[in-house]
């Protein structure tokens, strides 16, 4: 009987296990399945902000290459590459709906000798422009890709050679997951100026604490290197911060709001 308790103890924390993991993994992306579904049916990005893809993308490429200097859990590498992943393909789709929109916009003029509309000519935005005033507001999918791929190589040169730096590895950790837990703050300060949260889904947000939360005590449990655990409880904490905006501006209202355009942030679980 003590045999046949431990097998089922031990396929109950296998099963546990994996579904941990695969939560940990997949998690990250799924308030990003119904948004990238919402921007494809309305052909409307402005909701969403892509310098989340650029946060998401700078934490998660920091976070794998902490890897080479101070080891933690599978899943949280394929949970970074997975979010890589899914940052690229919402920058595609945002870059090819914003483009679709200026291209299809028509200036219609009030002088006009014929009935023919002229449109309005976008100017190419390029990266290899070294443009400062248009970082991360290129034209074409293309840019943000070249972007991309010059900082990995940057950011993978310097850590191969400083990887024998305890000092610079440890840093290199806690700049990634910190880099991470400061995304709501964006959405904390913007509900602040605006004195609202209209437009903000609450969903989302007791999404994002439940995730977190979660995402937190897998560290703590599976010892995760202390920068996890100590910016996952940020994360937690501006979360609450979040929902506790919700609560007192839904109660004590600031201002008339004036506009009707969803600008609500989103965020990795």
């Amino acid at each position: 009987e003590n045999e046949l308790l431990d097998q089922i103890t031990h396929v109950v924390h296998q099963l546990v296990s994996w579904v941990a993991s695969f939560a940990i993994i997949f998690g990250g992306v799924v308030p990003y399945i119904p948004q990238y579904r919402d921007i494809r049916r309305t052909q409307n990005a402005e909701g969403f902000s892509t310098y989340v893809c650029l946060v998401l993308l700078v934490a998660n490429i920091l976070r794998i290459l902490f890897r080479f200097g101070h080891y933690f859990e599978t899943p949280l590498l394929w949970q970074s590459i997975i979010m890589i992943i899914t940052m690229l393909i919402m920058l595609k789709l945002c870059t090819n709906v914003r483009m679709a929109t200026e291209l299809n916009t028509k200036h219609r003029s009030f002088t006009a000798t014929d009935s023919k509309d002229e449109e309005i000519k976008v100017p190419k935005r390029l990266f290899l422009d070294f443009d400062w005033n248009y970082f991360w507001s290129w034209s074409r999918f293309m840019d943000y890709l070249q972007c991309v791929l010059a900082f990995t190589v940057l950011v993978t040169y310097v850590t191969y050679l400083l990887l024998d730096s305890v000092l610079f590895i440890e840093s290199l950790g806690f700049l990634a997951v910190f880099t991470e837990a400061m995304l709501g703050t964006p959405q904390l300060y913007c509900n602040y100026q605006n004195k609202s949260t209209e437009g903000m889904s609450i969903k989302m947000v007791l999404m994002w604490t439940s995730g977190d939360t979660f995402k937190t005590g897998y560290f703590l449990l599976t010892q995760a290197p202390m920068q996890f655990w100590i910016c996952g409880l940020l994360q937690v904490c501006v979360d609450i911060a979040i929902l506790f905006q919700v609560y007192y501006y839904s109660l004590y209202p600031q201002k008339p709001v004036s506009h009707t355009t969803h600008t609500t942030s989103a965020k990795a679980l």
